[in-house]
């Protein structure tokens, strides 16, 4: 998350100062510190870490270890950044940096931190200077774009020296990506490359303590659990605004370019969409609310000018836009809208119908359910809004038209689902089984709390599969395991992430104290400036309470969920998912619970399997995928970039044309027109794993039947 937030380099010298080095730094280069409301924080994330947590982890010298090592991975983990000199000046830190978060003292980190921030300015301020040199792209030399696996650098001259490959690099790309009318065009290739430097230095030292604080927090965190996460109180919105698929605004996508708040999409339904009066690529460089003052926001950091501009529903914003393709010195025109609940329609479930030939020559109609997450708006949910948006009322609805389409099975996939609330992954399951057990749940206390779906009947009892993949986690596998221990469902895809563990989302003015609230106060840090409206003004910590166990009472931790029918991978156990995290709690098992099975399927999953084995020898796609597969794996090795303009272009003219084999490949297997070459590539996708998924849900069917 934060290493694409950061990016950049400034000079510095270090000199000993007693045990600890301190930095040096000219007036413009970055010194943050802590906030006193940033220690007191820290000290209280510690205490719960240590008393309240699951796994209840200590701040102990082998802690220490593990945190020193995240942050300096989450700073530079490509290694394009740091010196050799500027890790070992950290070591220092190496044993005691979780004893001093207990303690509130963040000077460690935060000086960590400040290095990091002045060598990225380092780097694009010598970057700018070496675009005006002669670069000759006829010698033969490589760059390495991502050195994860090589050494820090030894000097400051081998630091360079990677950067001038790095603007000899971009130079060269955009020679090879132009026109043929601009690729020679060597003054416009750099002029586009002095902005986005500019561009980059900019946003670098705008990023402020708050910034310093997430990612600092962030090693502490994962260094004791994957998925304990604080949150300060932007993240914190924009996190409890995914979980509901909803959020307040004007409803528009922005980012920054050139340092204005640019329009980038306008979501259909949202305020911006019904007034027609913006459009992509406007600037907004001024924002008011109501009837009050304008604040210029040019050159503002995006999350600052966001927390403007969103605000509470029926609430009004005033913007002051400059109109695509006009100059800056364009009279701007202003714009009205009042705030609205905002729905991310396209993080909902979606609905499609599928139709599969079997062998025996009938046409079957499936009904596809596309699930990115577990959503639901926590708050109209508590409010008893009768219209609250959440997954299971989104889904029975779909069930409703499909029942009305006559579909002769349903899929539900739920291959990226990340997982989401815990509450809708057991009234989910609740639409495709009647009154039982989904879920087991032990806190802290080693209590364990059997989950139920205690609404009687059904929304869908027919033909019924699941697809997962790797990415497929958390309340995704509550919702598979609970369909394959129930046996109502086919579970069809590969073993799925083995996230099994419950986290609770607290605001952090819980812990806390009133006599820390009033320091505070007194100190004039009671609340952060750039709080966002409605955000917890301490932040959130998302903190594991529990783990989670099927009804069979196995975990589903590190193993995760196990499909019936078994499709290949390129997501290796080692590298992705719960079973790659060093700090990832074991899998167990707990007794099981009491509960009735619809069907048996071993049987009829094993049956199922065979014929879909025999398919596959025969199927040139499977064999393609396979091929995919092994492509993909190749991809892990230190990628050497030539810079010699004739071999790169004869590289990328291979990967070119071996990229248009594979897809005409792939297009004449479904008996579609080829790419040809100068052409734009055609916009098809292949989901070898969908169509074969609906073949057995067809051949599931004829089972069934018989």
């Amino acid at each position: 998350m934060f290493k694409n937030l950061i990016v950049g380099l400034a000079l510095i010298s270090i000199v000993a100062c007693g045990s600890k080095p301190r930095v040096s730094l000219d007036d413009d280069k970055l010194n943050l510190k802590p906030s006193a409301q940033h220690e007191v924080i820290a000290s209280e994330v510690a205490n719960l870490l240590e008393n309240y947590s699951y796994k209840k982890v200590p701040m102990s010298d082998s802690l220490s270890a593990i945190v020193f090592d995240n942050l300096v991975k989450s700073m530079d983990q490509g290694r394009n950044y740091l010196l050799a000199s500027d890790v070992e000046s950290f070591e220092a830190y190496k044993h005691t940096v979780s004893q001093d978060f207990r303690k509130g003292d963040l000077s460690a980190p935060f000086f960590m931190f400040n290095v990091y921030s002045n060598r990225y300015l380092q780097c694009l301020e010598y970057a700018l200077t070496q675009v005006e040199g002669n670069h000759d792209f006829n010698t033969h030399e490589n760059y390495i774009a991502y050195r994860e696996k090589l050494p820090y650098f030894k000097n400051e001259a081998e630091l360079k020296e990677q950067w001038r490959k790095r603007v000899k690099y971009d130079l060269l790309n955009l020679r090879l990506t132009s026109t043929d009318k601009d690729s020679t065009n060597v003054e416009k290739h750099k002029e586009i490359l002095r902005k986005r430097y500019k561009n980059l230095i900019s946003q670098a030292k705008k990023i402020n303590n708050n910034d310093a604080f997430q990612l600092i927090m962030t090693a502490l965190t994962n260094a004791v659990d994957p998925h304990t996460t604080y949150y300060n109180p932007s993240f914190a919105q924009a996190f409890n605004e995914s979980m509901s698929n909803t959020f307040e605004g004007i409803g528009a996508r922005l980012q920054i370019e050139n340092e204005m708040v640019t329009i980038k999409e306008v979501i259909v339904g949202g305020p911006a969409f019904k007034d027609k009066s913006l459009r992509v690529d406007d600037r907004i460089i001024a924002v008011a609310q109501g009837d009050g003052e304008f604040d210029d926001i040019i050159g503002w950091r995006l999350d600052a000018a966001v927390a403007k501009i969103k605000g509470q529903k029926g609430t009004v914003v005033r913007l002051k836009i400059i109109p695509a393709g006009q100059e800056l010195t364009a009279q701007p025109k202003i714009v009205s809208l009042k705030r609205e609940k905002i729905v991310v329609e396209e993080e909902s479930a979606q609905k499609e119908i599928k139709t599969v030939k079997g062998e025996d020559g009938k046409t079957y109609k499936i009904g596809l359910i596309k699930l990115p997450k577990f959503y639901i708006d926590f708050d109209a949910y508590r409010r008893r809004d009768p219209n609250y948006k959440s997954t299971t009322r989104d889904v029975r609805l779909i069930l409703d038209t499909l029942k009305r389409e006559k579909v002769d099975a349903v899929i539900l996939d739920l291959r990226q689902n990340g997982g989401g609330s815990l509450q809708e992954a057991i009234e989910l399951t609740g639409l495709f089984i009647d009154k039982g057990p989904v879920v087991q749940v032990r806190d802290v206390r080693n209590r364990v709390q059997v989950d139920r779906d205690e609404e009687e009947g059904v929304s869908w009892d027919g033909p019924f599969g699941v697809m997962i993949n790797r990415f497929s986690a958390s309340a995704s596998e509550i919702f598979a395991g609970a369909i394959q221990d129930y046996g109502r469902g086919i579970i069809l895809g590969s073993q799925t992430y083995g996230k099994g563990t419950v986290q609770s989302a607290i605001e952090m003015s819980r812990f806390i104290s009133a006599t820390n609230k009033l320091l505070l106060k007194a100190k004039g840090e009671a609340t952060d400036p750039d709080t966002p409206n409605g955000a917890p003004e301490f932040g959130q910590i998302n903190i594991t309470m529990g783990k989670f166990y099927r009804v069979t009472g196995s975990s589903t931790q590190h193993k995760g969920v196990s499909p019936d029918i078994s499709f290949p991978t390129q997501y290796s156990a080692e590298k992705f998912g719960e079973s790659s995290e060093p700090s990832a709690l074991p899998w167990d098992q707990i007794k099981p619970t009491t509960f009735t099975r619809v069907a048996e399927l071993s049987g009829v999953t094993k049956k199922l399997d065979e014929i879909h084995q025999v398919r596959m020898k025969k199927s040139p796609e499977y064999k393609y995928l396979l091929e995919d597969i092994e492509e993909f794996k190749k991809l892990d090795n230190v990628e050497e970039i030539s810079l010699n303009q004739k071999e790169l272009q004869k590289e990328r003219d291979a990967v070119r044309a071996k990229n248009r084999a594979r897809v005409n490949k792939g297009l004449e297997l479904r008996g579609l027109p080829l790419w040809k070459e100068g052409r734009p590539q055609p916009k098809v996708e292949f989901d070898f794993v969908l169509d074969e998924s609906l073949n057995v849900m067809g051949d599931y069917i004829k089972l069934l039947k018989k």
